[in-house]
């Protein structure tokens, strides 16, 4: 919300300087994010008339101006002023930069001074000055010209009302009231006790009866429609000086005389409207709901296509503006426009949440009514845009038919008590029920009172009301947090000492960060597609008011944004990628009941996830380039829970490779998938075969952060002896397979058995067949507490050898 501080005086004037009264603002709530001048410094200007402009006669562009200044220059004799300005003519007036005046500073940061010149032989005492010179803004086609009834003479600050400071305030959603010069002030007089100038809205007096019937099929799309037709309006008039000022020190551009006088209402009291071309109009107008299939075009230009979820305004053939959003190009005001059709309307705010992004736009209108517009002004916004429309458009042939104001349903109005006690315990400092009792009264709160206990009833300006906590905030800051009292706390402060069998999440993601890995952050609503294609989820949550159309879901897995952010990478030129994320996923679980902490029916757990693409280690002369491969990130998540043991069981999932994906598990229970992403995705989702498929994996963030207790073990004192044993198995046994047979068979003495050769011969021979392999494993064994005996060893080594047999078929190599 941007306003110029001269307007906000017009409505309450405190006695506070621009920065008082920005600290005022921002302590109150209302947060001013931004101060700044509407001018930058210059002195030595002054409004001038143009006596006589005549041809230059060495120059074809330049003209010898004789320049009225007033009786302070040049003893009120006229100045020669050599302009080269296209639109210098006699009879206008315009700023004067006079000998001695600094204009504003240029690139270099220093200001530019005007002196006695000379151009092509002919003295200039002075220079004539556009927008652009005074960076008031990028206009310079000419001079600027000031109005006819301008004092020569007079300082172009005072005249232009220069001195002025543009505040814009960066409001939260609940500050609907604050989205208006008035409603900003009313808050400023609240907060100070300075006196609100109320403005006054005559009716206007009906000179015709004309009416335009209209029709409210959906009450909870339109709570109160209020309008009137106005014949004979001139929309080819200039729109005042003062209203365009106004409007671009709020950030608003001229448009047309109409356009500008509700745009400029919607600025001061902040009420949206709409004005028709009447005669655009077919027989009526009807409220309600779209229907599948209907279409509209915008004043912006866009055909948009509509559904039943969108309101509308729509005559007897057709949609002619977006409820609360846009008006229709159909029936746009424009230069040739008599008749009128003046429309303020209460559009309910959950009618229009959402709507605008839906098709991909914000408007000033939809920003407002989806935060909640006050109903109860309609009728006096109506005649407030009427009077200006007969100030500015108005003649002689100029009528007024009556007001039409259609009431269906308004919001509830529920009371919300407040409580002294509670209010002095959350505030954290006493206040008396006098106190509360004087803010509500500031504010204009209407409210009945009992011991210990105010009952407010929300104005209608105020939708933010709802539960005890918003009074008490209302008190607070009106009061004013700088009188918080500096009070230490009174219970102890204890450090969480945190369980050292649990490693912190920040410690994991240095952890994860050391294995090469970058962390990504990306939104939890994602793509439907995301969700359909890469986690098999046929019916994700649904958000109902996404921030962008595409992100309409909450994710059940972190993969689809990692590949999203892969494609990212891709697009820009990286070839080696490695990405993690630890964020939350959302799961339909009917287990889940509500709580402070959770919503009912939805689980949300938190999850690592990784992605690995292209080389697996940067390039370098001493090794040979190769992509990454479903080991190397197994590797890293076997580092990443060393000393602890993950096993790794062949699964499908719906994102991954149906031979090259397993499922991760952890003392028995599964905690997560690795693999290598399907080839259909890969082409689905445009990644490049250059760079090998992606590995991607992803874990419970709980069982991730699990860590084993380190415990003291003695330094053996008896020497280790290692065994190798080569056998000959079945292509399909597994490693896992192997190791769980070996630590089947062993009495306590095997140390360590570790799978040190595959060899499998290109051809059959006698000792092995087709289908089979060797598989060579070296056993350490150890007693830490006598030396082994060659007899031991041989039963030990013969017990597994036994075990092999009976288990996987194996039998020794020769």
């Amino acid at each position: 919300m941007q306003f110029p501080e001269s307007w906000l005086r017009a409505f309450c004037n405190p006695a506070l300087n621009t920065q008082e009264l920005a600290e005022l603002l921002t302590m109150s709530g209302l947060e001013v994010e931004e101060l700044r001048p509407v001018a930058p410094p210059f002195h030595g200007i002054v409004v001038a008339e143009i006596l006589t402009a005549e041809q230059h006669p060495n120059a074809d562009k330049l003209r010898i101006c004789s320049v009225n200044a007033g009786g302070s220059f040049n003893n009120g004799e006229p100045l020669q002023i050599v302009c080269g300005a296209p639109n210098a003519r006699v009879g206008i007036k315009v700023p004067l930069a006079t000998v001695g005046a600094e204009l504003p500073p240029g690139e270099d940061g220093k200001p530019f001074k005007i002196n006695v010149g000379k151009l092509r032989g002919v003295e200039s005492f002075g220079m004539l000055c556009s927008a652009r010179e005074l960076k008031l803004s990028e206009e310079h086609g000419g001079l600027l010209e000031l109005a006819a009834d301008a004092q020569i003479g007079q300082d172009i600050r005072a005249h232009l009302n220069l001195d002025d400071t543009l505040f814009t305030l960066k409001l939260t959603p609940n500050l609907a009231h604050a989205l208006s010069v008035y409603g900003i002030a009313r808050e400023v007089s609240a907060l100070t006790g300075a006196p609100l100038q109320m403005p006054v809205i005559a009716p206007v007096a009906p000179q015709i009866d004309d009416k335009l019937p209209v029709r409210i099929e959906a009450a909870d799309l339109c709570g109160r429609f209020s309008g009137r037709i106005i014949r004979g309006v001139n929309t080819k008039v200039q729109t005042p000086a003062w209203m365009v000022d106004r409007l671009a020190r709020c950030g608003q551009r001229s448009v047309s005389p109409l356009v500008d006088i509700s745009n400029y209402v919607m600025f001061e009291f902040g009420r949206p409207s709409h004005i028709f071309d009447l005669d655009k109009i077919h027989d009526e107008l009807v409220v309600r709901w779209a229907k599948a299939g209907e279409s509209l075009k915008l004043l912006n230009g866009n055909t948009v296509a509509l559904d039943e979820t969108v309101g509308v305004v729509a005559d007897s053939q057709g949609v002619e503006s977006l409820a609360g959003i846009m008006g229709g190009d159909a029936t746009a005001v424009s230069d040739d426009t008599v008749n009128i059709y003046v429309e303020a309307a209460f559009w309910l705010p959950k009618a229009v949440m959402g709507r605008s992004r839906k098709f991909n736009f914000s408007t000033d209108a939809g920003h407002r009514f989806e935060r909640g517009v006050d109903p109860a002004l309609t009728a006096q916004h109506v005649e407030r845009i009427t009077q200006l429309i007969l100030d500015v458009c108005g003649g002689a042939d100029t009528r007024c038919g009556p007001l039409d104001d259609q009431t269906t349903q308004l919001p509830a109005r529920t009371p919300v008590s407040l409580r002294v006690a509670r209010a002095s315990k959350i505030i954290g400092m006493p206040v008396k029920q006098e106190d509360c009792a004087r803010v509500f009264t500031r504010l204009g709160l209407p409210f009945e009172q009992a011991p210990g206990v105010l009952t407010v009833t929300p104005p209608s300006w105020r939708f933010d009301m709802q539960i005890e906590e918003d009074l008490i905030e209302e008190v607070i800051r009106v009061i004013g947090y700088p009188n918080l009292p500096s009070t230490p706390p009174l219970a102890p402060v204890v450090g969480k000492v945190a369980s050292e069998a649990r490693r912190s999440v920040h410690a994991l993601r240095h952890a994860v960060a050391a294995r090469d890995y970058f962390e990504t952050i990306n939104f939890s609503f994602v793509e439907a597609r995301w969700e359909r294609e890469l986690a098999g989820n046929e019916q994700p949550i649904q958000v109902l008011n996404p921030i962008a159309a595409p992100l309409a879901v909450m994710r059940t897995s972190l993969l689809g944004s990692l590949i999203n952010t892969l494609r990212y990478n891709l697009a820009r030129r990286a070839t080696r990628v490695r990405l993690f994320e630890i964020g939350r996923v959302f799961l339909r679980d009917a287990t889940v009941i509500e709580s402070d902490a959770s919503i009912a029916g939805v689980a949300q757990p938190m999850r690592l996830s990784g992605l690995a693409y292209g080389p697996a280690e940067q390039q370098q002369w001493s090794q040979r380039d190769r992509n990454v491969d479903f080991f190397d990130v197994k590797g890293d998540l076997e580092a990443l829970f060393a000393p602890r043991q993950l096993r790794f069981v062949p699964a499908e999932h719906a994102a991954l490779h149906p031979g090259r994906s397993a499922r991760i598990e952890l003392d028995g229970q599964d905690i997560g998938v690795i693999g290598e992403l399907h080839p259909k995705w890969r082409q689905s989702y445009d990644l490049p075969q250059g760079g090998g498929a992606p590995i991607l994996f992803e874990l419970d963030l709980a069982a991730t952060l699990q860590r084993e207790l380190p415990a003291a073990q003695a330094i053996p004192r008896q020497q280790a002896v290692l065994r190798d044993l080569a056998v000959i198995v079945d292509d399909k046994v597994s490693h896992d397979g192997l190791m769980a047979a070996i630590a089947g068979a062993h009495d306590g003495l095997i140390r360590s058995a570790r799978l040190f050769d595959v060899f499998k011969p290109t051809q059959a021979n006698a000792d092995m067949k087709d289908g089979e392999r060797s598989l060579a494993v070296r056993l350490e064994l150890l007693d830490d507490e006598t030396t082994l005996t060659e007899e031991r060893i041989e039963q030990t080594v013969a017990a597994v050898i036994e075990a092999l047999s009976q288990r996987l078929g194996a039998r020794l190599r020769g």
